[in-house]
C-alpha cells in the first residue's frame, strides 16, 4: 500500500496523477512512482523518498501520456527503495500498482521463475505483473489476463493494471483494499481514495469485494466475483477540491486539533435537542433492535480501540449493559462467545481498516443482533457492510496521527450510550442532564484549546527525553493510553500508559528523575485514589505533569507541574476534554524534536493490510 491514482483521457494525464499523489501524501509512504503510455510505448519513473524527489526527477526527464497510473508506497514486502517502488512492470508493456498483501506470492513466484520469468524486486506486487504477462502470452486480452490472475491470488489487494497494447484501458480489481472509479466527461479516473480525484470529478463508483472493472475513456464495465456484469451506484461526493487546505496552520495535525470544537458540534447536530436524544439517530430500522440489546461488543484498532475502551465504561455505567472491547486483529483470529442479543459496534476513521473489516465480516457468522459502524467516511466499505451507521462528520482528517476523528468517535459513542440507556428506562431528568452536558462540549473544547501556549511551554520539559509514562484512572485510563500513543507516534518518544493503580505492580520500577509522568486528573470519585498514586511517583523522584480539574486540590511544587483545565468537566465530557491537551502536548513536543508531524515515519493513515 498506500496511494493509487490512475487516468485515461484525451489529454496529458501526468498533472492529474501528480496532483492525486500529492493529495494522498497524508496516508504515509516511503517511495513514489508513475507509469504512462505515449504512442504505444510504456514509460516509467520511480524514486525513493518523498514525492518531491519524483517531481524533481520529472522536471529533468518529463513524461507525458493519455493513459497512466501512479503510486505512493508504504513498504510491506521489501525495503523502501527505488527497485521496490511501484509501478511494477512485466515486459515492456504491462505496468501495475497494488495496495495489499498477496499471501501466496512465494508459491506463484517460484512457478513464474520455473516458467522463465526474471524478478527484479522483493515485492509481492511484481508477482502479479508477471502473472498477468503469463496469461497475455497465452493469448488472453488484458481484462481476461487480470481476471485469471486475481482468481489465483490469496490475500488482500486493490490493484490497477495498465497495458500499452490497449492505451484506452485501465483494469481494476478489489479484494479487501479500497479502490474507487471517478467518472469524468469522456475521461475516467481511478484511485484508492476519492480525495485524490476531487479536482477532476465529484462522481464516483465504489467497487465491492471481488469486483473486476474495465475502465475506458467513455465507458466503465464492472463484473462481480461470480463473473456477472453489475452496476454499482454513482455517488456524488459532498467534499470539495479544497477540503485538504491547511489554511493558516503549520501542519494538518495542528489544524485538526483546533477544528475539534466544530467537529464535535457536527457530530451532535441533528441528533440532540431540547435536552433529549432525538429519535432514530441510528436509522429507523434500529428502533426495533436497540431495546433488545443485552450485550455490546466493540471491535476496533489503534485510536478507535481507545475510543471503544472509553465507551465500555459509559455503556456499563449508564445503560447497565455488559460491554466487551476487542482489538480487531485479535478478534478475527479467535472464536468469541457471543451472548444472546449482542450488538456489535465497529469503529474506524477511514472505514477501510483491513482488520476491522475482516472482523465485521467474520461476525456475520456469530449471531449478533446487529452491527453498527461508527465512521467518518460515508462512502467506505465499513458503512456499506454494517446494518446501522452513525457518521462522526469530522470532515477530512489528513494528519496520520488521529485527533478530531477520536474526539468525534467519543461524541458518537456517547450518543449511542444514551440511546441504549434510554431504551432501558433512563430517567427523563438524567437524559436531560446528559444531553445538555453533551451540548456544552463544543464550547468547552474551545476553552480547552486556549491552553495551547501554556502547553507549548510545558513541552520543553520533554524535548530531551526518551521515555514517558502516562497515568489515568477509570474512564480516563483509555485517554491516557491515547495520549501516550500520540506522543510516541509523532515525537518518537517511547511512551506507555497504565491504570494508575497498577503502578506498584511493575511500572514504578521505571520511575526516576528522567522519566516524566503525565497524568489526567478530573474531579471525580477516583481523584483521591489518584492522588495517592501520584505520591508514589514523587516518593521515587518522578517528575509529574498533571492536567487537573480546577477543583482537584492539587498544587504546584518541586517536581510537580500543574496545568489547570479551564472548566470543570462532567463525567460524560471528561474523556473528550482531557484528550485535547494531550494532543497539544504531543504536537508541541514533536515540533521541538523536529519530526515530520503529519507523516511520521513507518506509519500510514489508512491501514488497509493486515
Amino acid at each position: 500500500m498506500c496511494g493509487i491514482v490512475g487516468a485515461v483521457a484525451d489529454r496529458d494525464v501526468m498533472p492529474i496523477l501528480m496532483e492525486g499523489l500529492k493529495r494522498l501524501e497524508y496516508r504515509g509512504y516511503d517511495s513514489a512512482g508513475v507509469a504512462l503510455t505515449e504512442n504505444g510505448t510504456l514509460k516509467r519513473m520511480r524514486r525513493e523518498g518523498k514525492l518531491r524527489e519524483l517531481a524533481d526527477a520529472l522536471k529533468d526527464s518529463p513524461l507525458s501520456g493519455q493513459q497512466g497510473i501512479a503510486h505512493t508506497r508504504w513498504a510491506t514486502h521489501g525495503v523502501p527503495n527505488e527497485v521496490n517502488a511501484h509501478p511494477h512492470t512485466s515486459g515492456d508493456d504491462v505496468a501495475i500498482v497494488h495496495n495489499g498483501i498477496i499471501e501466496n506470492h512465494g508459491e506463484l513466484r517460484q512457478e513464474l521463475k520455473d516458467a522463465g520469468f526474471v524478478f527484479s524486486s522483493e515485492t509481492d506486487t511484481e508477482v502479479i505483473a508477471h502473472r498477468i504477462r503469463f496469461y497475455l502470452g497465452k493469448g488472453a486480452g488484458i481484462f481476461e489476463a487480470v481476471r485469471s490472475t486475481v482468481a489465483e491470488l490469496k490475500g488482500a489487494y486493490a490493484l490497477v493494471v495498465m497495458y500499452a497494447g490497449d492505451p484506452d484501458a485501465l483494469v481494476l480489481a478489489r479484494s479487501g483494499g479500497p479502490v474507487v472509479i471517478g467518472l469524468g466527461d469522456e475521461e475516467n479516473f481511478v484511485a484508492s481514495d476519492i480525495a485524490a480525484l476531487l479536482p477532476v470529478t465529484r462522481n464516483f463508483q465504489f467497487l465491492e469485494d471481488g469486483d473486476v472493472a474495465l475502465v475506458r475513456r467513455r465507458s466503465v464495465t464492472i463484473f462481480d466475483r461470480s463473473g456477472n456484469s453489475v452496476e454499482r451506484p454513482v455517488i456524488e461526493s459532498e467534499l470539495t477540491a479544497d477540503s485538504n487546505d491547511r489554511g493558516r496552520y503549520s501542519h494538518y495535525m495542528e489544524k485538526e486539533i483546533h477544528e475539534q470544537g466544530r467537529a464535535v458540534a457536527a457530530t451532535l447536530e441533528g441528533r440532540i435537542g431540547d435536552g433529549k436524544l432525538l429519535d432514530n439517530i441510528l436509522g429507523p430500522e434500529a428502533s426495533d433492535v436497540i431495546p433488545r440489546v443485552e450485550c455490546v461488543h466493540i471491535v476496533a484498532c489503534g485510536t478507535s480501540f481507545h475510543a471503544g475502551l472509553v465507551a465500555r465504561y459509559q455503556i456499563e455505567e449508564l445503560a447497565g449493559i455488559p460491554c466487551m472491547v476487542d482489538i480487531a486483529s485479535e478478534y478475527r483470529y479467535r472464536r468469541p462467545v457471543v451472548p444472546a442479543n449482542s450488538l456489535m459496534i465497529v469503529i474506524s476513521q477511514s472505514g477501510e481498516t483491513a482488520d476491522t473489516l475482516a472482523a465485521l465480516r467474520a461476525a456475520k457468522d456469530y449471531g449478533y443482533l446487529g452491527t453498527l459502524a461508527i465512521c467518518n467516511v460515508p462512502e467506505c466499505s465499513l458503512v456499506r457492510e454494517s446494518d446501522f451507521v452513525l457518521m462522526t462528520r469530522a470532515g477530512p482528517e489528513i494528519g496520520v496521527a488521529s485527533t478530531k476523528a477520536f474526539t468525534t468517535q467519543l461524541a458518537a459513542l456517547a450518543l449511542v450510550t444514551v440511546a441504549l440507556a434510554k431504551a432501558r428506562g433512563l430517567e427523563q431528568a438524567t437524559e436531560y442532564l446528559l444531553i445538555n452536558q453533551l451540548a456544552e462540549l463544543p464550547s468547552l473544547v474551545e476553552q480547552t484549546l486556549a491552553l495551547d501556549e501554556d502547553i507549548a511551554e510545558l513541552a520543553r520539559e520533554f524535548s530531551d527525553k526518551d521515555h514517558a509514562l502516562f497515568l489515568g484512572r477509570g474512564v480516563l485510563n483509555p485517554v491516557a493510553m491515547e495520549g501516550a500513543l500520540k506522543l510516541k507516534e509523532i515525537s518518537y518518544i517511547h511512551a506507555e500508559a497504565y491504570a494508575a493503580g497498577e503502578l506498584k505492580h511493575g511500572p514504578l520500577a521505571l520511575v526516576d528523575d528522567d522519566m516524566p509522568v503525565v497524568t489526567v486528573a478530573p474531579n471525580n470519585e477516583l481523584l483521591e485514589k489518584l492522588k495517592s498514586n501520584l505520591q508514589e511517583v514523587r516518593a521515587r523522584g518522578g517528575r509529574l505533569f498533571v492536567f487537573a480539574d480546577l477543583r482537584a486540590g492539587l498544587d504546584e511544587g518541586d517536581g510537580v507541574h500543574i496545568v489547570r483545565m479551564p472548566s470543570h468537566a462532567e463525567a460524560i465530557q471528561a474523556p473528550i476534554l482531557y484528550t485535547v491537551p494531550l494532543q497539544l502536548l504531543a504536537y508541541h513536543v514533536a515540533l521541538l524534536k523536529g519530526t515530520d508531524v503529519d507523516q511520521p515515519r513507518n506509519l500510514a493513515k489508512s491501514v488497509t493490510v493486515e
